[in-house]
């Protein structure tokens, strides 16, 4: 049991718990029937199947266990922030009494102690809970490291600090495996790459807001990357990269379709509002039906989210102004109706599709 992931082991618990609800229904209705030897060793080998999986990877081995688990997650984080923000003003209370040199050697030695303890806590927690508090802590010692040190040198503020940060915040979260760790990398890697690009087109890195054309391929080359390189020994990775990466190339393309003074292009802004809208149609259909071939659900969600979003944009600035209110609203709603069809007929299409592999598959 130990070479499996927790997700694998938690699917596998859940396959546990589906067939003896599934069994007990079949009983009742006299379906399935098993002699008491049968019925006890089925019993047993679950029991003891169940026993191992929750100590080798701490799963949930019922519905109030998973809701416990998901507010063990938030209190974490919450104790994170708290024990970061404790970590900050004691810093600032007492930072004056120090030497330069014994400051620098605080600041070194705050990430790397509680890195230290992180490892040492993850050897001896299950749960991972604990691990992935001092993780957090970590990652924000490692923050104000760099900001201190800054400050006491007197540092020009750069973006290659955000490249610090991103890179720290990945050792910590492939190491103790911590998906919000993962993603304020990836949101450092963002914020690095594009007031590089920035710096590069001339403009200041701290802007790098003004130009969200900078944002586009860093997002497609995270979005690619679980692609790439396998994240199934890592819970949840795969979904954040994805994600986060999906959300900040769609936000970078409504922002754009609605002012195309933002945009490097050398067009009018009207016309480049114009093909990035087009852009956001074609972009979030298309993640649609990606996220319906790779039955990725989070995927297919936000890529509806995004196409309403680009759509009622875009009625807002061809009805709003010279139309009735309740006309514009019924315009709306009536889209919405016939983009749920349009859904609905994918949907029992891809239904179809499943029951004729099933048939197929059962037939040979």
């Amino acid at each position: 049991m130990t070479n499996i992931t927790k997700t694998q082991a938690q699917a596998r618990a859940d396959q546990v718990r589906a067939f003896r609800a599934e069994q007990a229904v079949l009983s009742e209705q006299g379906l399935l029937q098993f002699s008491d030897d049968t019925a006890s060793a089925i019993r047993q080998y679950h029991d003891k199947l169940l026993y191992e999986l929750q100590q080798a990877q701490d799963v949930d081995l019922s519905e109030g266990a998973r809701h416990l688990s998901l507010g063990m997650q938030i209190v974490s984080f919450l104790g994170a922030g708290a024990l970061a923000a404790s970590l900050f003003f004691l810093f600032y209370q007492y930072w004056g009494y120090f030497a330069t040199a014994t400051q620098v050697a605080i600041l070194i030695a705050a990430p790397l102690v509680s890195l230290a303890v992180a490892c040492w806590v993850q050897r001896f927690d299950s749960s991972g809970y604990y691990a992935k508090l001092a993780g957090l802590v970590s990652f924000a010692s490692w923050i104000l490291n760099i900001v201190m040190l800054g400050s006491i040198f007197n540092l020009t503020p750069s973006p290659n600090a955000f490249a610090v940060f991103a890179v720290y915040g990945f050792l910590l979260a492939y190491v103790l495996q911590v998906r919000l760790l993962l993603a304020a990398a990836l949101i450092c890697s963002f914020i690095f790459i594009g007031a590089q690009f920035g710096t590069w087109m001339g403009s200041y890195w701290i802007y790098v807001g003004q130009n969200p054309e900078q944002f586009f391929l860093p997002a497609l080359f995270f979005f690619a990357l679980p692609l790439w390189v396998s994240q199934a020994r890592f819970h949840g990775f795969a979904a954040i990269y994805q994600m986060l990466s999906v959300v900040t190339f769609f936000v970078a393309l409504l922002v754009l379709a609605n002012w195309g003074g933002g945009s490097y292009l050398p067009w009018s802004p009207n016309l480049i509002e114009g093909c990035y809208q087009l852009t956001g149609f074609v972009a979030s259909a298309l993640l649609v039906f990606y996220g319906m071939r790779a039955r990725a659900v989070n995927l297919m969600l936000t890529g509806n989210v995004f196409f309403a979003l680009f759509l009622y944009t875009k009625f807002f600035d061809w009805w709003w102004d010279w139309l009735p209110k309740y006309l514009f609203f019924l315009g709306v709603g009536l889209t919405a109706i016939l983009v749920l069809m349009v859904f609905n007929r994918l949907r029992k299409a891809q239904q179809y599709s499943l029951q004729r592999v099933q048939v197929s598959g059962g037939q040979s």
